[in-house]
């Protein structure tokens, strides 16, 4: 029987195993991680997946689940392909590859059905994406549908999945080379004397980027981001970009950039499982983010956080101390999401802004009284007549501040005044192998290598400076499905 060999355990790499046996392929897994930390960065996800959608028609079809009473009070509206595609393009700066996104579009209700067909449930993003408005729950953002369970529950359920079909998962098993052969591949599994090998009549690469590698982050991304916080898993090193470089591949994409958000000044080095994505802090658009000095430097209402949080964790990381610090008054605190009330959290509460100020200041050397006079020049600024709504660019901003507020500006005037330490958490880098739309490997000369395949956060050309949430998981599914399929259809032939 034909052989592929699945390098990786997360969302993309379960999916590409499940695609490969679907095609009559025996099928091996190679997890890096240990059976307690499987899941790569996937496990540390909330599960929201973007995709295309006509209605709640189309959403019923992915949550049969859903009940007459929830479509009744709520407004879940559309999602068509054209609103994704200006939405990636808008974010990445139109550097996005075509060819990848259209596949990533034109797939991704497509692949989430097939998902479901397999067992994977799926339910609506209500917590994260909509808020209550006039009695009506409404959607935001273009992020609808989420795994259940979220990150850990879609691992669970693909690997239940996998298990289930005959593929064979091993554990603690580094895939640390790769050589290709007369026959196909053969991969080295450990180093040294412990090492093993598996042959493969095709490998699909799909074991993260190299987020968790500070020398390769410093190297590419830049000066500092050593120094950066990793939101997952911690080992992404870059293994399979390495690895199909030595067999011959070609990289590309936006190496010097990455998907890094705030995240608590406090978390520890790497993800913890027991607080997956909990340590992150998305609310910003409602308050006013400041650094050390008391300074404002970001437009905190540019977009929905959506399209803006990917992005934000380098302005942070660029900050004095690499750290900043997030305000809310009591008019908004009803709207900050559940990661904002976990026990592990870096806050300071008081009833003034001075206040508040002294206490951030004893715990993290902050400028205060330029604090007090930020916030007060911001008040000032602040357009009361326009109407606040959390649901849609409301346009209630500021004027004559050199950061402006574009929407969602409140006067920061009634307490209790709450704020948050963050610092800069990278969850995944934009650079790595150059595909095409089949997820081929391709090489220096653009060819596609014979039967090597990838998909998953090693893809390169798909991101360039930022990102659309919602959308890692959806790619991970198109082009693990994608690569899974076809590596079990060339495993076949070679055979």
């Amino acid at each position: 029987m034909s052989h592929v060999v699945v390098v990786g355990a997360g969302n993309a790499a379960l999916v590409a195993a499940i695609a490969a046996r679907e095609k009559g392929a025996e099928v091996t897994v190679l997890e890096r991680a240990p059976y307690a930390l499987r899941g790569g960065n996937s496990r540390f996800t909330a599960g929201a997946m973007r995709t295309v959608y006509g209605g709640v028609d189309d959403l019923r079809r992915l949550m049969p689940e859903l009940a007459d009473w929830e479509v009744a009070r709520a407004d879940f509206g559309s999602y068509p392909r054209e609103r994704f595609y200006d939405d990636l393009g808008r974010v990445t700066e139109y550097r996005a590859d075509p060819e990848l996104a259209e596949r990533l579009i034109d797939s991704s209700f497509g692949t989430l059905c097939w998902m479901r067909d397999k067992g994977v449930r799926f339910l609506p993003l209500y917590t994260r994406q909509s808020f209550e408005v006039d009695g009506k729950v409404r959607f935001w953002g273009g992020v609808t549908v989420e795994a259940w369970g979220g990150g850990p529950g879609l691992v669970d359920s693909l690997t239940d999945i996998a298990g289930k079909t005959g593929i064979d998962i091993r554990y603690g098993a580094h895939a640390a080379g790769l050589d290709v052969t007369r026959d196909g591949f053969e991969i080295r599994i450990g180093n040294g004397f412990e090492s093993a090998r598996v042959n493969a009549d095709a490998v699909v690469l799909a074991c993260g980027g190299f987020e968790s590698n500070p020398a390769w982050r410093a190297r590419y991304l830049g000066p500092g981001w050593d120094l950066a916080k990793v939101r997952g898993t911690r080992f992404n090193t870059g293994d399979g970009i390495r690895m199909a470089v030595g067999a011959g591949a070609a990289t590309r994409g936006n190496f010097s950039g990455c998907h890094a958000v705030a995240w608590d000044m406090n978390a520890p080095e790497f993800g913890d499982l027991d607080v997956g994505d909990n340590f992150q802090k998305h609310s910003y658009p409602f308050g006013i983010l400041v650094n050390r000095r008391g300074q404002r430097f970001v437009d905190e209402g540019a977009d929905f956080r959506n399209y803006t949080y990917a992005r934000y964790g380098r302005e942070i990381l660029n900050q004095p101390g690499q750290c900043a610090w997030q305000i809310f008054d009591a008019k908004v605190s009803h709207l900050l999401r559940d990661e904002y009330r976990v026990a592990k959290v870096t806050k300071a509460k008081a009833d003034g802004i001075r206040e508040l100020a002294i206490r951030i200041a004893s715990m993290e050397g902050m400028d205060a009284p330029a604090l007090v006079r930020e916030v007060e020049r911001f008040n000032a600024a602040v357009d009361t007549a326009t109407p606040f709504d959390p649901t849609t660019k409301d346009g209630r901003g500021t004027a004559g501040l050199a950061v402006p507020k574009s929407n969602w500006a409140n006067r920061l005037d009634t307490p209790p005044f709450e704020a948050y330490g963050v610092t800069c958490g990278i969850t995944f880098t934009f650079g790595g192998l150059a595909v095409d739309a089949e997820a081929r490997v391709l090489g220096e000369d653009g060819e596609p290598i014979p039967r090597l395949f990838a998909a998953g956060e090693l893809v390169g050309g798909l991101y360039y400076f930022n990102y659309p949430g919602g959308t890692g998981l959806t790619a991970g599914a198109v082009f693990g499905r994608t690569a899974g399929a076809n590596a079990g259809i060339a495993a076949r032939r070679a055979t």
